[in-house]
């Protein structure tokens, strides 16, 4: 689709927002490719406006689209401002009551609700089966799978999450394993190579269909301070400086230990009783009082939190100033997204990270190395789970963080299979009226599903389908909600040896991953890159072109440029409400192209293109330039502006824009 095309509509769609802003060019390019029937993968920093991206793809697909994010508080808040454009929206989390959930999916399945958006948690994906069965009766309308946060997909990333693993196992249940019929959008803001492929394999995205705003994607407007120390008490001393320094200023404090010393309840103690207006901020919180923190920190009623990792994902705070790690992120892509919460403003900001060798030890020995499972770990909870005992079993999943953190070891290696989920027993129902049902209920005393299996010889899918089924019929009435559960089938009594060496290797390779990982992360810091040099490294590891690395300096209109007299030309043109481009391609020949500095449009809608010259004398500069000047001279007569480096940049500007008569 013509990108032109996307700014109509843009104003079908979104006329109140349009009147406000205008699209940037990469929202348009992910939205474009989508539309244009492409599974698409959108890698743009945080704050790059990516909602807006899914919002418009879905609308103008015509359909029902479905997002899949990680919080609660993010689910609410973008369907909060997605009912403010007029559209209809249906929200199903943990925040709402089951009975609730029920009464909205029963509504949904048949009609009576039929939102242009479906916002569900990841963990809802993977354990509901009745939200699974109701967008199975009304699939062929939905044209879009906006997936948030997209990087948790992958087991190589340091923020893998085991339910954003079962996505597609979602949608292979709903559709047809070889023909999901929705197109997939995945956001993010910082991934790597691998983790790229693993999730472009997950959700059959080509290559060709990976979007990378790298423009933006380098946060140069956010001083990177490197501080390593030879011991804890130096580093805590320098800490305390840094937070006094800055006490006005809202901060961000990250460490990744909850309790104990120099955890985050620990240090905000200790803030507190230095009169910073501090709080904590970690997991084991309640969604309700981590939102009641964010509101608070938004308002400015405080103005440090201390916090694990459990602050980010999602959280759009525009004015923190200040992020500190007192503590060690796993690799760059963790460390440049936390840093990634500051400056959402367009204005600067600092970011430390303070280090001794003693930290670089515990990370891998403690950190990483213990979030994984030991075969001992695994043996004892693969018995919890199947009772060692081949067949089908009842899996009360949600809540037990051992069972969440082993049973994707068991699934990837063929020990386990999951075959359905929602229902463990039948003592929900009452009143049937369905008389297969009624004949499956009164099969067994004890209504246990795997009884009723047993005993009547139907399938585990069969029988929990039926019981979704008769409930929309209004053929049963439920005297309590579903279950959050799996039914899985254990294919060995116990790990066997063979199975021992699987997992071995399997675990193995992934620890080994994450040691490189970590391992690169502290080599740049060691390197003692000044900011921009570390900048500038980051963005090479992920995969910003070597020519779009100097792009340092933040315009108005909120490009990176090169130097600071462009800036000055880009605010100037913005200040003038003149249209342009900055290193936009202009290709003179097919396959060959030169990128001006500035392509403006001019009023009666042709194009100049405007080149600054800064390093004229400078040798390799002018033979470039010669080169750069031919290919004008030959191809675009009559068309080439030029302004030179000096002290009256602005009135040089000014001068070009009035000769261009654009002022």
């Amino acid at each position: 689709m013509d990108i032109s095309n996307i700014d109509g509509l843009f104003k079908k769609y979104f006329p109140n927002l349009e009147k406000e802003f205008a699209m940037k060019e990469f929202q348009k390019k992910v939205v474009s490719n989508v539309l244009e029937g492409n599974n698409t993968l959108c890698i743009m920093p945080t704050g790059g406006g990516k909602s807006l991206i899914y919002w418009l793809s879905g609308l103008a697909l015509q359909g029902i689209t479905v997002v899949i994010s990680p919080l609660i508080a993010l689910i609410d808040e973008q369907a909060d401002k997605i009912r403010e454009q007029g559209y209809e929206v249906l929200t199903i989390h943990g925040g709402i009551s089951a009975a609730k959930q029920l009464d909205l999916l029963e509504k949904f399945s048949n009609k009576e609700l039929n939102p242009a958006f479906i916002f569900v948690s990841p963990e809802r994906i993977s354990t509901d089966g009745f939200f699974e069965y109701c967008i199975s009766t009304r699939k062929d309308e939905i044209k879009l799978l906006a997936i948030d946060e997209v990087h948790c997909v992958s087991q190589w990333g340091v923020s893998f999450r085991p339910f954003y693993k079962r996505i597609p196992v979602f949608l292979n249940e709903v559709y047809d394993e070889d023909l999901w019929k929705p197109r997939i959008l995945g956001l993010t803001a910082t991934l790597n190579s691998k983790e790229i492929a693993d999730i472009c394999e997950e959700f059959r995205i080509d290559r060709d269909n990976i979007i990378r705003d790298d423009d933006l994607l380098i946060r140069s407007e956010i001083s990177l301070k490197v501080l390593k120390f030879d011991d804890e008490s130096q580093k805590e001393e320098k800490f305390w400086d840094l937070l006094n320094i800055h006490r006005e200023e809202k901060t961000l404090v990250y460490l990744y230990r909850k309790y104990r010393n120099r955890s985050v309840e620990k240090f905000t103690e200790i803030a507190i009783e230095k009169r910073f207006k501090a709080i904590a901020f970690h997991g084991d919180m309640s969604p309700n009082e981590r939102q009641q923190i964010i509101k608070a920190y938004k308002n400015d009623e405080i103005n440090v939190i201390f916090a694990t990792n459990a602050f980010g994902m999602g959280i759009d705070i525009p004015d923190i100033r200040v992020v500190i790690h007192f503590m060690m992120p796993e690799s760059v892509e963790q460390y440049y997204q936390e840093i990634g919460r500051a400056a959402r403003d367009t204005g600067s900001a600092n970011a430390y990270i303070l280090y001794t060798n003693t930290n670089i030890r515990v990370k891998k020995t403690y950190f990483i190395d213990k979030s994984f499972p030991s075969m001992e770990d695994l043996n004892t909870c693969f018995t919890k789970i199947t009772g060692n005992q081949i067949g089908l079993r009842t899996l009360q999943y949600y809540d037990d963080e051992e069972v969440k953190k082993c049973l994707p070891y068991f699934l990837d290696n063929g020990l386990i299979s999951i075959i359905c989920k929602g229902i463990a027993n039948l003592k929900m129902l009452a009143d049937i009226k369905n008389k297969e049902l009624k004949e499956i209920y009164d099969s067994t005393k004890v209504k246990s599903l795997i009884k009723s299996i047993n005993n009547t010889g139907k399938g585990a899918k069969e029988i929990v389908d039926l019981i979704y089924s008769s409930v929309l019929k209004n053929e049963v009435k439920l005297i309590k909600g579903f279950d959050k559960c799996l039914i899985i089938d254990a294919a060995y009594e116990k790990i066997t040896d063979d199975k021992k060496i699987d997992l071995t290797e399997y675990i193995a390779e992934r620890k080994q991953y994450k040691h490189n990982l970590f391992d690169y992360f502290v080599y740049l810091l060691d390197e003692g890159n000044d900011s921009i040099q570390l900048h500038q490294e980051i963005g090479k590891y992920l995969g910003v072109p070597k020519h779009k690395l100097n792009r340092i300096y933040s315009t108005s209109k909120g490009d990176k440029v090169r130097s600071k007299s462009e800036v000055i030309i880009a605010n100037l043109l913005y200040q003038y409400e003149v249209e342009y481009e900055y290193e936009k391609k202009l290709f003179y020949s097919p396959g060959k192209w030169i990128e001006p500095d500035f392509t403006i449009k001019l009023k009666d809608g042709s194009e100049i293109y405007w080149e600054h010259l800064g390093m004229i004398g400078v040798e390799s500069y002018d033979k470039r330039w010669k080169e750069k000047l031919e290919i004008y001279r030959n191809y675009f007569q009559s068309k080439l502006e030029v302004t030179y480096e000096g002290t009256t940049i602005s009135e040089s500007t000014k001068k070009m824009l009035e000769k261009l008569k654009l002022i």
